[in-house]
């Protein structure tokens, strides 16, 4: 019986894997994200915090599946291109996560210029169709 729920388990695990990655949900036309602060080509200082927009959709936690919503992941130095937009987006020091809805973060970031981004993320982490995106924004951090 244990084997039987584990290989259920496991079993559910990879289709649910399998959906997330072929799974787009649809972003509303005119739907965009943007960084409220700092301001673009601002120097700051550590720690910085990083204040999120949302504008023609809701913010809804991860694992939430409520049409037209979805949670900020902060792209950190990280070209959009690059990604795979058809899957879950990966966890990294340049990919944030912000799974529980929050719309700020206060980071310390290493000395020097970074590019910041926001990409909207459905509930499944996956980028919606078409990617809700915000504008590249240049931060000096002293």
């Amino acid at each position: 019986m244990k084997n039987l729920f584990i290989a259920t388990t496991l079993g559910l695990l990879i289709s649910g894997a399998a959906f997330a990655d072929a799974h787009r949900s649809p972003a509303p036309e005119g739907a965009s994200a943007y960084i409220v602060s700092p301001a673009d080509g601002s120097t700051v200082s550590n720690p910085v915090t990083i204040v999120f927009g949302l504008a023609g959709m809701g913010i809804a936690p991860a694992g939430t599946e409520v049409d037209n919503t979805g949670h900020h992941h902060l792209l950190i130095n990280t070209d959009p291109s690059q990604l795979d937009m058809d899957s879950g987006l990966p966890a990294t020091d340049e990919i944030v996560h912000f799974g529980g809805g929050q719309t700020q973060v206060t980071k310390e970031l290493p000395a020097g210029t970074h590019t910041l981004q926001l990409l909207l993320g459905d509930w499944s982490h996956v980028p919606h169709n078409p990617p809700v995106m915000s504008e590249v924004i240049t931060i000096t951090v002293n």
